[in-house]
C-alpha cells in the first residue's frame, strides 16, 4: 500500500512539473512569437497551450481519482476526463483557425521574420520540451505515458521550426514561416479530429472497441441452465474503464446452489477483460422482466 501510495505521489509530482513548465513556457512562446513576428512559433504556442490543458486535466484528474464514490458520483470521477478532453479540443480548434487565418494573410502579404530571434526559441524550446518530456517518461502511469508522447511531439515541432529558423538565417524567404505554421496547424487539427471523434464515441456510450462483445454474449450463453440474455450493456467511462451489466435468464433451475454456480462461472468469463465495473442480473424462467426488450 505505501509502495502505491508513493508511485501516485511521484506521478502527481511528475504532471505537476511538467505542466507548470509547459504553460510557462507556453505563455514565453506567444509572448516570443510576436516579438520576432514569426507565425510559425504562435502556431506551435497554440499546440503547446493545448497539451497544457492536458497537462492540467491530467494533473487534476491524478488528484480526484484519489477521491472515492460519494452520492454525486456513483461511479467515482474518472469520467471527468471527457470533459477536459472536449474542452480541449475546443480550445485548440479556436486557436487553430486563428493561426490559419494568420498564416494565409502572411503568404497573401509576406512579413520578414526575425530568423535569430526564431533560433534562439527554438533552442529553448527544444531545451524546455525535451526535459519536460524526460522527467514524464520515466514514470509508469497512463496518463505520464501519454503526456511524455505529447511533449515529444512538441520537441519534434521545435526541431521544425529550428531547420526553418536556420534556413532563414542565411536565406531570407518570407513564405518559409507562414507555410511551416499551415504544417504545424493542420497536423494540430488532424489529431484533434481524431481525439474529439474518440471522445464523443466513449461521451456516447459506445462499446469499447478493445472489447468484443458478441464474443462474451456467447460465452455465457453456452453455460448451463443460460437460457438466453437481455438489456446486456457495455460502455467506458472514460476509455480506459470500462462497465458491464446484463440480464441472464435461467433455464432448468431446481437448487439455489445452481444460481450461484452460473453467477460463479458468469463472473470468471468476465475476469479476462478486468473490468472497473459490472452487474449480472439472474431471473429465472418462470420470472417476467419488465425491461426485457432483447438488447
Amino acid at each position: 500500500m505505501s509502495h502505491n501510495h508513493s508511485h501516485r505521489q511521484h506521478s502527481s509530482k511528475n504532471l505537476k512539473i511538467a505542466f507548470f513548465l509547459n504553460l510557462g513556457f507556453t505563455v514565453f512562446e506567444f509572448i516570443g512569437g510576436l516579438y520576432v513576428n514569426s507565425i510559425a512559433i504562435v502556431s506551435d504556442a497554440v499546440h503547446d497551450l493545448g497539451d497544457s490543458l492536458s497537462l492540467g486535466t491530467s494533473w487534476y484528474l491524478d488528484q480526484k481519482s484519489k477521491k472515492g464514490a460519494n452520492n454525486k458520483f456513483s461511479y467515482g470521477y474518472k469520467r471527468f476526463s471527457l470533459l477536459g478532453a472536449l474542452i480541449n479540443s475546443i480550445v485548440l480548434l479556436i486557436g487553430s483557425t486563428y493561426v490559419i487565418y494568420e498564416a494565409v494573410k502572411r503568404l497573401i502579404e509576406p512579413e520578414h521574420s526575425d530568423a535569430q530571434g526564431m533560433i534562439l526559441f527554438a533552442i529553448v524550446g527544444v531545451a524546455v520540451n525535451g526535459y519536460g518530456a524526460w522527467k514524464v517518461s520515466k514514470g509508469t502511469s497512463m496518463n505520464e505515458r501519454v503526456v511524455s508522447l505529447h511533449l515529444l511531439e512538441d520537441v519534434l515541432g521545435w526541431v521544425a521550426v529550428l531547420i526553418v529558423s536556420i534556413v532563414l538565417y542565411f536565406y531570407d524567404n518570407n513564405y518559409l514561416d507562414p507555410a511551416l505554421s499551415l504544417l504545424i496547424t493542420l497536423y494540430i487539427l488532424f489529431n484533434v479530429f481524431k481525439r474529439l471523434k474518440e471522445t464523443l464515441f466513449v461521451f456516447l456510450q459506445g462499446v469499447p472497441k478493445d472489447i468484443d462483445l458478441d464474443a462474451i454474449k456467447n460465452s455465457v450463453l453456452q453455460l448451463d441452465n443460460v437460457a438466453s440474455l437481455h438489456h446486456t450493456h457495455l460502455w467506458s467511462q472514460e476509455g480506459e474503464n470500462h462497465v458491464f451489466t446484463t440480464h441472464i435468464k435461467l433455464k432448468n433451475i431446481t437448487e439455489f446452489d445452481q444460481i450461484l454456480t452460473v453467477k460463479k462461472e458468469v463472473k470468471y468469463i468476465l475476469q479476462e477483460y478486468k473490468f472497473h465495473h459490472y452487474t449480472i442480473e439472474t431471473e429465472l424462467d418462470a420470472e417476467t422482466c419488465e425491461l426485457n426488450d432483447d438488447n
